[in-house]
């Protein structure tokens, strides 16, 4: 699995644009991943047996949709949306139209469906995507949409305010020089 480009790492809310696309690496998915979360998660016979899968109507074992969801979760992380500060999520739908099974390779789309800067809260916003799972025939085995907490930029004079606020405060309380006074 690839580990986050640097380069591509630390984008806030004013770098992101509606219609931007971004795309993860890859993760291989075999019968083993596959037995071993559904035994620590969810052990029904058709996520642990070949026969059992077979007999249900996903015609074979196939893992469970909450695995599909961790494991895009860590290609969005690693490789997949370059959020400064992280992925913090606000909401969001989430749907498993085919089931993922032994031998798929999955990958992650992700589009910017929306910007929309916080009126509460100036430093931070909420970006809603739309990102699509896919095997390596391009089945979509996932689809979710995110509304996640993005930070925006740090303004130099917003951090010289707060710097000039909090020596102001600091002299208030004990120190008997002038206060600094803003330009």
């Amino acid at each position: 699995m690839a580990k986050q480009n640097p380069e591509k790492a630390g984008l806030y809310l004013d770098d992101f644009q509606v219609g931007q696309h971004f795309r993860s690496g890859s993760h291989s998915v075999d019968e083993e991943q596959i037995r071993t979360f559904a035994k620590q998660f969810d052990p029904q016979p058709f996520h642990l047996e070949a026969a059992a899968g077979k007999a249900s109507f996903f015609g074979g074992l196939v893992a469970i949709g909450w695995h599909t969801a961790a494991i895009t979760m860590r290609l969005l992380v690693e490789s997949g949306l370059p959020i400064a500060g992280g992925l913090v999520g606000a909401g969001g739908e989430i749907t498993w139209p085919s089931p993922v099974r032994p031998g798929a390779v999955l990958q992650v789309e992700s589009e910017i469906l929306e910007v929309r800067p916080s009126r509460s809260r100036p430093d931070r916003g909420i970006v809603t995507v739309r990102s699509e799972t896919r095997d390596g025939a391009g089945e979509v085995v996932q689809v979710l949409v995110a509304k996640l907490v993005v930070s925006r930029r740090a303004h130099p004079d917003s951090l010289a305010e707060k710097a000039i606020k909090q020596t102001n405060a600091a002299l208030k309380d004990g120190a008997k020089e002038s206060y600094i006074q803003p330009n």
